[in-house]
This record gives C-alpha cells, structure tokens and sequence, in this order.
C-alpha cells in the first residue's frame, strides 16, 4: 500500500538575487532564502580543519515552500542499487545480487531481466549502476557496472548488452572495460555510469580503501580511484587528457577519487558533477576536468576512522582541486540528480543527493558553482538512500531497505 506524507514549509524572510547568466544554476525569478536559517548540520566536526573558502562547508539552510508529497510506491526490492527511468518513464532498478527489474510508473514490478555475467557481491561489490544507450529506444542497448572477480581479487568491471524484455535476458552481454588491478578487497567500487553530450561513457571508480589502493588514486597507470571517460566499445573517448602518452592509462579523465558513487551533469553549463566518501569526514561535492588532480589520498578534510591524519593531514596542495563543498561529519553520498524541470519551480536546477549513513536526501541550491543552500529531505523515514534519479518533474529514490519513493509536486 502506497503511504504518503504531504510536507511543507514557509519562509519568514526571503532574499531575492540578481543573477548574472553565466553558470546560474537556479531560475533568475525564483526568490531562495540563504541567510535566514542556521546550517542543517548541527553536530560538531570530526576536525578543526579550516575550509579553503567561505560557503565551502555548512552552508544557510534553506526550506521549500512548494508542498510536495513522498510516497513510498514499492518494497521488497532486495539489494537495490541504483534506479534508472526509461524514456516511456518506467524505472529500471539494479539488484546488487546480479539482475535487474523493471518497475513502472506507480512501483509495480513489470519484468525481471536475468541472464548478466556473475558478480561478485558481497561487501560493497555487486550489480551496481546502470546505464541507457543515448539511442535506447531504438537499440535497446544498456550498459552496467559492477564487481566481477579476477584472479584472487576483484575488480570494478562495466558491460553492455541488449534488453530484452520480451525474454527478461540480456541478449549478447559483453565486458568492454575493466579497471585494474584487481585486489583483494569488499569495499570502494565506486561506481556511477553516466553518457555525455558526445555519447561517451563517464565512469567512476574507487580506490579499493586497503592501503595498497588508496595510494594509486594518485598513479596514472593504475584505474583505481579515477573517473573514466570511454566509448560505447570501451576504448579510450577521443580527447581524453592522456591519450598517446607512455605508462598511462588513456581512459583516464580526472583523478585522485577516493570512492565516488555519484555522477550528474550540470542542466544549463553541461559541466560533469560528482560526490564522493571522505574517509571519517570529508565528503566532497567536486565539478570534475579533464586531467584535473582531486587531491586523495594527499589532501582531504577527513580523518582516519581511528581518528588520526590521513598522510601528512594537509588540506590543500599547488596542483590539486578544493571541492566546491564538502561535509563534516559525513553524508556518506549515494547517488544523486539535478532537478531538470519547472514542475516545482524552486527546485530547477538544485542538486539531489542520497544520504546514507546520513539517512535522507540532501538537496544543494547552486549559484554560480557555489552550494549556497542545504536542505534535508525525508529525514523521518530514517533510511540510507542508495540513488537519487530524476523524470519528467518528479524523484525517484531506491534504499538499502529495499524501498522505491517517488517525490512529486502536492
């Protein structure tokens, strides 16, 4: 049975900006309150560690007006890890034990797709994102990262193959790319799958969190800690910043990721967004570049979960990115979606992000490439929210309890 919570709020004051067009990223009428309400976050810091900029960390909280419902519209989803809609707005949901299932609209389940190579899924591993091919309607192909066993370790590995919906298989299922080297490890897959404008496939990846790992966020011939921009065949995309150069690997976009299970492109600058685990502390929301360096394991805001300095306890360093913001304590990000439409007006162009240890869904109002507003979104359901899409002016969020919300406009 559907359950339902219809949720509003006012503002006492409001502020109403002049935005300049260049990287708005909020609709220039609306009027977005970020100086009247404290930071949501109230908890003490894991650190004393000073941000790089003002606006960086614990931001003006803000509240939407709009009255706006959640529903809870399916369970007993298993494992689910990521959500995807598909053009005639169904939603297709990833299983961490190894297949799919198609949902419409309203929740209910339509198909099991089955048939996909053996994922390994225990820990953090498993069936993770999904992907369509900008040409899905016509090709129906999709493409899926997950963690395949290799050797004596494992490793994060992306497939494509085709839907087929009529049989609940995916036909002529195909590894394309794979991000070595294994290890031995249950943890930081990453992963989040996203197509660009050019039709090249953005993929990230995490570092392995073992010690081995975590150093070679930092190695340009190591696939561990990086964000991938490939083809459909999963060569190397053309203009990647290392193409043609010796003892690197060429599917390279950015490095330096600690664990990043979020990816979304901006709606009006088209520029490429991503979330990542800090390790105790240090969260980060980055605007990711071609060849840029994001700084793991040398610069962070976290600590060890121990509680001692992660290296050398550096914040910032000539030659590596500062996140546009990050979050201490931690949000633990899942997946997460700009809000393309008008459906609800304040929230055009605001990014969502799912909180797990967190429990609830982050919303970040962005002007001008600068997180100026937080809001917590369905804190009382007290769930880890794993992946955060948006269609056709609504939410749609998966949780590790196995639960399917959809949130729309009253």
């Amino acid at each position: 049975m559907k359950k339902q919570i219809i949720i509003s709020g006012f503002l006492t004051l409001t502020a109403v900006y002049a935005y300049g067009c260049n990287n708005n990223a909020t609709n220039k009428s609306n009027a977005v309150d970020t100086s009247n309400l404290p930071p949501v976050e109230t908890k003490d810091a894991n650190t004393k560690y000073k941000p790089a900029f003002k606006g960086q960390t614990r931001v003006s909280g803000v509240k939407t007006t709009t009255a706006y419902k959640a529903e809870k519209i399916a369970e007993n989803l298993g494992r689910p890890w990521a959500v995807v809609p598909m053009p005639d707005g169904r939603l297709l949901i990833t299983e961490k034990t190894g297949f799919m299932q198609i949902h419409n609209a309203n929740g209910a389940l339509v198909k099991k797709i089955t048939g996909f190579p053996s994922v390994e899924s225990g820990g953090q591993g498993g069936m993770l994102d999904v992907a369509l091919d900008p040409s899905f309607s016509s090709n129906k192909m999709i493409y899926w990262s997950f963690s395949e066993k290799s050797g004596s370790g494992n490793l994060m590995a992306v497939a494509k193959g085709k839907l087929n919906e009529a049989t609940g298989k995916i036909d002529n299922p195909v590894v394309i790319f794979r991000a070595t080297p294994a290890l031995n490890s249950r943890l930081h897959f990453g992963s989040r799958l996203l197509f660009d404008k050019n039709e090249n496939l953005l993929v990230s990846t995490g570092e392995r969190s073992n010690m081995e790992g975590r150093v070679q966020a930092q190695l340009l011939s190591s696939g561990l800690g990086k964000i991938f921009r490939i083809t459909k065949d999963g060569k190397p995309a053309p203009g990647n910043p290392f193409l043609n150069k010796p003892n690197i690997m060429p599917e390279i976009f950015a490095y330096g990721i600690r664990n990043a299970q979020s990816l979304d492109i901006h709606p009006v600058t088209g520029e490429l967004w991503e979330a990542e685990f800090g390790p105790r502390g240090g969260d980060e929301l980055n605007i990711i570049k071609a060849g840029k360096d994001y700084g793991w394991p040398t610069i962070t805001y976290g600590i060890e979960y121990a509680g001692g300095k992660v290296g050398t306890g550096i914040q910032q360093k000539a030659g590596m990115e500062q996140p546009v913001y990050y979050w201490d304590p931690v949000l633990s990000p899942g997946g997460m979606a700009f809000y393309k439409g008008n459906t609800i007006p304040e929230w055009k162009n605001n990014l969502f992000i799912g909180g797990l240890s967190s429990a609830h869904i982050a919303r970040l109002v962005i002007v001008n490439n600068k997180v100026v507003g937080e809001e917590r979104l369905l804190e009382d359901k007290k769930e880890r929210f794993r992946d955060v899409a948006y269609h056709n002016g609504m939410l749609y969020a998966v949780t590790d309890n196995g639960n399917l919300y959809r949130i729309s406009k009253k």
